[in-house]
């Protein structure tokens, strides 16, 4: 089995070295659901909620948790971020949002962490302004959809 990087060698955990790293173009593309009652669908759709805007003010806590990903995550590293889009998909018929976020940069080192992240707290501010409608709201399949750049080049979700 292959040394962690993030383990040093007395067994203690360690950020990565990336200084002798090049930089590159890094981006990276996650999504995840946040299925909900027809009501909480609705006021959501309709603009009616009594919070606010609510797809506008998750767009802006993505956007917001992205560029603090290394406050959030113990060994992620500080990145100079490019762009950030965060865009959802209202699915009636499923009663269902899908939220898909890119994340670019350049610099020396992925920004996978950062996507998904964005995903998951934009979904998590969902819940949070429509739980006084429906509390059974379900958050599912975050996941990597696509990533480019660095050393171990394109991945693209199967």
């Amino acid at each position: 089995m292959k040394k962690s990087n993030h383990i040093d060698d007395k067994g203690n955990a360690q950020m990565v070295d990336v200084s002798s790293k090049v930089a590159t173009n890094r981006r990276a593309i996650a999504s995840g659901y946040i299925n909900l009652s027809r009501d909480a669908l609705n006021i959501i759709k309709d603009n009616t909620n009594k919070k606010g805007d609510v797809l506008g003010i998750a767009k802006i806590a993505g956007i917001q948790a992205a560029k603090k990903t290394s406050d959030l995550v113990p060994l992620a590293h500080q990145i100079n971020l490019s762009n950030i889009k965060i865009n959802f998909e209202i699915n009636e018929k499923e009663k269902n949002i899908l939220c898909v976020s890119e994340v670019i940069s350049n610099g020396k080192t992925g920004v996978e962490i950062e996507a998904i992240l964005a995903t998951q707290i934009s979904l998590l501010t969902i819940y949070d302004m429509c739980k006084y409608i429906d509390k059974s709201m379900i958050i599912s399949e975050v996941k990597l959809l696509f990533k480019e750049g660095g050393k171990t080049g394109v991945y693209k979700a199967p």
